[in-house]
């Protein structure tokens, strides 16, 4: 035993029957004992405590002392922590020859290297080696977790599945170490984005996961996935080459979506694949349909692989058209298959079916030889376009089919035509080129179709022998719409198609408006529903013998805006019955519902679309039995470009309030002769309903058009609509406000008019939202800030209510809680500096005429000449809404500067983009760099209103940095105003 002690692998102790120690080992009370003082008579528990994570299950280390048994194996450390090591502790309790308690003699053993060594073990059990995330065992403990605070607290938890695009791409050209390096980034910015390293999840290659326990808020989660994928597809640098990945995002969130782990990750990943189906870079949130729609494609997979010898699969045609002449120049062959049950069903549909079950090479082989039949036995000779899968074209076989196609037929190889998408760029190897150089010998045509809708890289036109590139639908359908871009881009594929001596068709083509913007910009062919819609071989045939080459194009003369236009059933719930009605537009804050009972203007109804989605709602407009309503909190994005509400019921509370279904039969909600109001229904329901005034308030977008915003108090929602439009320019600071209108402030005060809120209301609502949500830090004094700018904005535009700021006292410095001065000359200095040496020349005259004038982001940028009246000194401005003007004084620092400002002749704009001598729609991008350089990143644009340097800084420091030079000028100032200044 002694040599055991000098060992130190272990030692002995004993107490007495109060638990004091009367025997300790030398080696370990000279290892606790600092000062030489004795261990003998301190008691046991004082001096050693239990370890934190001790498995063994027992009781704390007093309680098993105080039961008087025996006891082994109990991890121990020392009480004050002194010692890092740990002993694995047994006693063995001692009696008289009475039977009396005489204390406990015990032993124990180092453990230390043992715990070290479980402990790596667990790391590496429940850890990613690579990023240091937790794994897939790990994950499944802590989702097993939240779901049973789900079932016993009613707690809601939300997964993520994350899967990066473009991964594979990565790893082939750069080798598995770039890859695993650009894995270890994505974790980290994933880390960065949640806040919690254990929420982050890699499950194994580049699949990610995240749990967000106590998250239901369908807003919110979209905001986030919206965030991750924006990050996520930033570029890289791995090994010094930049590479470039995206995300596409599955969401479920419990217990709606399932209760069980299983059921909620598989719900999550069909939500996944649902958004990679759809483009990819988008996220997705589950729903039943998406259940069906995996049901159905399961049984349409089946089904697919006997329709072609069953003879359900045909070829239409679809004429291409010369832009000079309307005469048809060929066809593209187009596969359609009409179910026997089911009817026609889309080749969007089955297409991506053929090519994940493997059925696209027989069903591309079939359609290559059909189209070449029968383009062979049409009296003219047409070209006639095929489309080529990727998976078709990275088959060596490909060739030998084209042409055995060709001689059966007889057709002549330029008059086949093959459309390749850019899918088969990917990974490019040697034998790409290789198949482009056969199939050109070949004598056959290749066709670009869906240019710049895939991975655009310009570098494969260098080689690659395109006799042809198409031009997406994607580009057309927005092109003549107010704001678009597309009309430039299409330009520059013309130009590039030119120069490389190829043609041009663009497809999609409905509207005469179209049609002639297509034509403008030099486009050779089209192909649209403007000419013609696809035909069958044997209607084709008719009218080519009809000598019917010309086609006169007709359709609707203009393109509208895409509007969520749909027809469907929903659920109504007006007093006490639950009625069907007819949905037949939609939008984030309101719909066009028929066939509900009458209701007056301001009625409150509960729109249930299904799926657990219910909204309450009131009634805005009325025609006899059609509605026009405003829902009470705005629906949010569901991932897919439609809209979801934020929030949804499970379905035990949905069955035992006894709801149907959208589309049943009408019955009584509650008690029919008593009927509970909506708002206990809302609280039944775990929906929040905004709070009202006694009078119900006409909707905003009544108000607006009414001209009565300004003659009744107005609410918060007609204000924050006012501010919005206040801070263009900033449009960082504005699509934050609008998050944090959306999410936070409007649900609570939307409905409310300024006169029926306090400060204190705010401040107590702010700290109960707080605890109860656990928001980040600083969202509190965000959300109170962005109230008090909309309260600052009523009170410039003397709205009814807002005679004063209750909260403008605390509002202007809590970003930085250091004093009177928001921002000092020094730091004016340096942002000045930033600008002017930045690439927006206008940038620091932006800057300046916000902390001169006072005026907002907005008015700066669209500020006109003639709004000066230099003669006073006043500039006078448009208030937010259009029907005001307020007027600010002009200092003889602000006149100085207005002196300096380069004028374009015939230009009215004061700060206009150089470029185009029209207003900027943003100066975003300038305001980020010159801020970030100036190292100010916690300023936003609007802050510069608020900094009061005084005339004597702005002649003295500021006044020749914000100066430009004559030769840049492009223009004199104005006479009068050199005079003024």
């Amino acid at each position: 035993m002694k040599s055991f002690e000098e060992s130190g692998h272990g030692w002995f102790w004993s107490i007495d029957p109060d638990g004091q120690l009367t025997y300790i080992s030398d080696n370990i009370a000279q290892a606790l004992s600092d000062d030489d003082t004795p261990l003998v008579g301190t008691r046991f528990a004082e001096v050693f405590a239990q370890a934190d994570d001790d498995l063994t299950g027992r009781r704390t280390l007093p309680f098993l002392l105080a039961r008087q048994s025996a006891f082994e194996k109990v991890t121990v450390r020392a009480a004050k922590a002194r010692d890092p090591r740990c002993w694995s502790v047994s006693g063995c309790p001692q009696f008289d020859q009475t039977g009396r308690f005489t204390g406990y003699r015990g032993s124990a053993v180092d453990v230390t290297e043992q715990r070290k060594s479980s402990e790596h073990a667990s790391q590496l059990a429940k850890y990613d080696s690579l990023t240091g995330l937790p794994n897939r065992r790990r994950m499944s403990e802590i989702l097993d977790n939240s779901l049973l605070e789900t079932a016993h607290r009613d707690k809601p938890c939300a997964v993520m599945l994350i899967d990066l695009d473009r991964f594979k791409q990565v790893n082939d050209t750069l080798g598995h170490p770039a890859g695993d390096a650009l894995l270890k980034q994505v974790a980290e910015r994933l880390t960065r984005i949640v806040g919690d390293r254990e929420k982050v999840f890699r499950l194994g290659g580049d699949e990610f996961q995240i749990i967000l326990p106590n998250c239901e808020d369908r807003g919110i989660i979209g905001d986030m996935a919206a965030d991750i994928i924006a990050v996520l597809s930033q570029p890289y640098w791995v090994e010094g080459s930049r590479c470039i990945v995206g995300a596409s995002i599955g969401v479920a969130v419990a217990p709606v979506d399932g209760a069980s782990r299983d059921e909620l990750i598989r719900n999550a990943d069909l939500a996944l694949y649902a958004s990679k189906s759809g483009g990819r870079g988008r996220f997705r949130f589950f729903s039943s349909d998406l259940l069906r729609v995996a049901e159905d494609k399961r049984a349409l997979e089946e089904d697919l692989r006997d329709a072609l010898s069953r003879g359900e699969i045909s070829l239409a045609y679809q004429p291409i058209v010369s832009a000079a002449n309307n005469s048809i120049t060929g066809v593209e062959a187009l596969m359609r298959w009409d179910h026997p049950g089911r009817g026609p069903i889309s080749p969007a549909l089955f297409i991506p079916i053929a090519e994940e079950a493997g059925l696209i090479g027989p069903l591309g082989e079939w359609a290559l030889r059909k189209a070449c039949e029968d383009a062979a036995g049409w009296p003219v000779k047409l070209r006639v376009a095929v489309n080529v899968s990727p998976i078709q074209f990275m088959e060596e076989s490909l060739p030998l089919i084209v042409q055995s196609a060709l001689d059966t037929s007889g057709l002549s190889p330029d008059r086949l035509e093959l459309e390749i998408t850019e899918g088969v760029f990917v990974g490019e190897s040697p034998s790409t080129d290789s198949m482009f150089t056969t199939l050109k010998e070949i004598g056959v045509r290749l066709a670009l179709d869906d240019f710049g809708t895939g991975y655009s890289s310009l570098g494969y036109l260098r080689t690659a022998p395109f006799d042809k590139i198409k031009i997406d639908q994607t580009f057309v359908r927005a092109a003549t719409l107010p704001g678009s871009r597309n009309g430039a881009i299409i330009a520059a594929i013309v130009a590039l198609a030119e120069a490389l001596g190829m043609e041009t068709t663009a497809e999609g083509i409905e509207y005469m408006d179209q049609l002639q913007l297509i034509r403008s910009l030099r486009v050779s062919h089209i192909q649209g529903w403007v000419y013609s819609k696809a035909l069958s071989c044997d209607e084709l045939s008719r009218r080519l013998d009809a000598g019917d080459w010309v086609i006169e194009p007709a359709g609707p003369a203009r393109q509208r805006s895409n509007r969520q236009a749909m027809y469907r059933k929903v659920g109504i719930i007006h007093g006490h019955r639950y009625r069907t009605a007819i949905m037949r537009n939609l939008s984030e804050s309101g719909a066009l519902i028929e066939g509900a009972s009458e209701a007056p203007l301001g009625t409150l109804i509960v729109v249930d679309f299904g799926d657990g989605q219910l909204a309450f709602a009131r009634v805005s407009r009325a025609a006899g039995r059609q509605h026009g309503i405003a829902f009470e909190q705005e629906l949010v994005d569901d991932g897919d470009g439609g809209l979801c509400t934020s929030h949804r019921v499970s379905p035990y509370v949905l069955g035992t309030l006894g709801l149907p279904n959208p589309g049943d039969p009408d019955k009584d909600v509650g008690d029919g002769e008593n009927p509970a109001p909506l708002e206990e229904l809302a609280t039944k329901l775990g929906l929040t309903l905004a709070p009202r005034s006694r009078e119900p308030a006409v909707p905003i977008h009544m108000q607006l058009s009414a001209g009565l915003a300004g003659s009744d108090v107005p609410t918060f929602r007609e204000v924050s609509e006012r501010y919005l439009e206040s801070v263009r320019g900033d449009e960082q600071s504005r699509e934050g406000a609008k998050r944090d209108l959306r999410n936070h402030i409007l649900p609570r005060f939307g409905q409310l008019r300024l006169d029926q809120v306090s400060e204190t209301d705010i401040v107590t609502w702010l700290a109960a939202k707080g605890e109860a949500e656990g928001l980040p830090p600083g969202t509190d004094s965000r959300l109170h800030s962005l109230l008090s700018r909309m309260w600052a904005l009523a009170v410039e535009l003397k709205l009814p209510g807002a005679d004063s700021n209750p909260l403008e006292g605390s509002f202007r410095f809590d970003r930085r809680g250091q004093g009177d001065i928001l921002l000092t000359a020094a730091e004016a200095e340096r942002l000045l500096e930033a600008a002017r040496n930045g690439y927006n020349r206008q940038l620091r005259f932006i800057l300046s005429l916000l902390m001169l004038t006072g005026a907002r982001p907005g008015e700066i940028l669209n500020a006109r000449w003639d709004q000066l009246d230099l003669a006073v000194g006043v500039w006078r401005l448009d208030m937010p809404g259009g029907e005001k003007i307020r007027e600010l004084r002009l200092t003889v620092a602000a006149l100085t500067l207005l002196a300096e400002l380069p004028r374009w002749p015939g230009c009215a704009w004061l700060v206009p983009n150089p470029a185009t001598k029209r207003p900027y729609r943003s100066v975003v991008r300038s305001w980020e760099a010159a801020r970030s350089a100036a190292g100010l990143a916690y300023l936003d644009l609007d802050d510069l209103r608020y900094c009061d340097l005084g005339s004597i800084v702005w002649e003295e420091r500021l006044l020749d940095i914000a100066r430009d030079v004559a030769a840049h000028s492009g223009g004199d100032p104005p006479q009068e105003l050199t005079r003024a200044a």
